[in-house]
């Protein structure tokens, strides 16, 4: 999906690929367990509450495991077509792969697409053939559970709106038959759009109109406030989605040398931290290059000068606090600044060295290329006027 959750707590790594939950997950598996334990598996008796409340977690855990499972599924078509994969999240929401860049055609997007739900509908079969080996009980009852709720799953994702999962099908299927990216872009956000204010009326619909047919489908009040807030968070997924393209387009040609200043600061390495503050202050540049026997050998930002405690600042050399040569998240002069731009926000840094032939020629920062967007989206609406 276009809007990602913020990470939060790591919890291990499959394949290679670390998996994160994030503080919203807690609350949704927290209701998730208490309906399983309270309404769902106690259909059938013969448990006693205590025994209902182990069971809805462990439910909740597979459940989870299955979205994980989609996920993968996602994360391990786009290794193949060697497509870095950041993380997986599971927020509120279910769960997002993260993966470093677009597919480079539509036969890759489609792929990827598809994995997700080909995913939830397996393993929906696989639950489907427990419940039918399994004797009846408060064991088939969960697995009649998570059939339908991965089956339910794999259809929603279907759904041809982006950034669901259907929506990236229908992405690579206008990609095909234009070859055009961001116009397909363009059609998925606009349908994903649509759907999403679509299941914000519904939602609103079965609020307001608590004995109509619509209402009583999603499960009253509180099954159409949650159709209205997915379709919220649909809402501005999409949008962002379509604003990507549009600051994409606005930043079409331009390279990393075009954006850059070639006024590099510079600092000694044997400075205080005290006093590289105190340079901060005076020139307002917050990212300096630290130099050595007249050769860059880090960099520093104000940022890495926090993580020291105040008292120590005046003992401290800034070498201490400064990021090596070598750890330097860097950018060749002829980088597109679009791909730039994505990599900032992917390594969460707001400036960047620009290097040609091992010499650092100029630095290049998140604002500089933001306040380039503003100022061609503004010329670009003077000149249609």
């Amino acid at each position: 999906m276009a809007v990602q959750p913020s990470s939060g707590i790591r919890v291990g790594r499959v394949f290679g690929i670390p998996i994160y939950v994030h503080a919203s997950w807690f609350i949704i598996f927290a209701l998730l367990t208490f309906s399983l334990a309270t309404q769902i598996l106690p259909q059938q008796a013969g448990w006693n509450p205590a025994q209902y409340w182990i069971l809805g977690v462990v439910v909740s855990f597979l459940f989870f495991g299955s979205v994980v499972f989609h996920e993968l599924s996602h994360s391990l078509i786009a290794m193949r077509y060697k497509i870095p994969v950041v993380k997986i999240t599971l927020f509120i929401f279910g769960g997002l792969a993260s993966i470093s860049r677009d597919p480079e055609n539509a036969m890759q997007e489609f792929n990827i697409a598809i994995a997700g739900p080909i995913a939830s509908f397996v393993l929906a079969a696989a639950f489907l053939g427990v419940y039918a080996i399994v004797p009846g009980g408060v064991v088939q009852t969960a697995a009649a559970y998570l059939s339908e709720i991965n089956a339910l799953l794999g259809a929603f994702n279907l759904i041809p709106g982006f950034p669901m999962d259907g929506g990236r099908v229908l992405r690579a299927v206008v990609w095909g038959i234009t070859k055009n990216f961001d116009k397909a872009s363009q059609i998925a956000s606009r349908s994903g759009q649509i759907i999403a204010y679509m299941m914000i009326m519904l939602g609103i619909w079965a609020i307001m109109e608590r004995d109509s047919t619509v209402s009583t489908f999603l499960g009253g009040w509180v099954g159409g406030l949650w159709i209205a807030f997915i379709g919220w968070y649909l809402l501005s997924a999409a949008q962002e989605s379509y604003t990507q393209v549009a600051v994409r387009n606005t930043l079409a040609g331009l390279r990393a040398a075009d954006i850059m200043s070639p006024d590099v600061p510079s600092v000694a390495r044997d400075i205080s931290l005290e006093d590289y503050v105190q340079e901060v202050l005076r020139t307002g540049r917050r990212c300096h290059v630290v130099t050595g026997n007249g050769m860059a050998v880090g960099l520093v930002t104000l940022h890495q000068v926090q993580h020291f405690p105040r008292d120590e600042w005046a003992n401290t050399s800034i070498q201490a606090a400064m990021v090596p040569q070598n750890a330097i998240h860097w950018v060749l002069p002829n980088e597109p600044i679009t791909g730039v731009l994505e990599r900032m926000q992917r390594e969460d840094v707001n400036q960047m060295p620009v290097l040609q032939e091992g010499h650092i020629i100029g630095m290049i920062a998140r604002d500089s290329i933001l306040r380039v967007i503003q100022t061609r989206l503004q010329a670009g609406r003077f000149a249609e006027k």
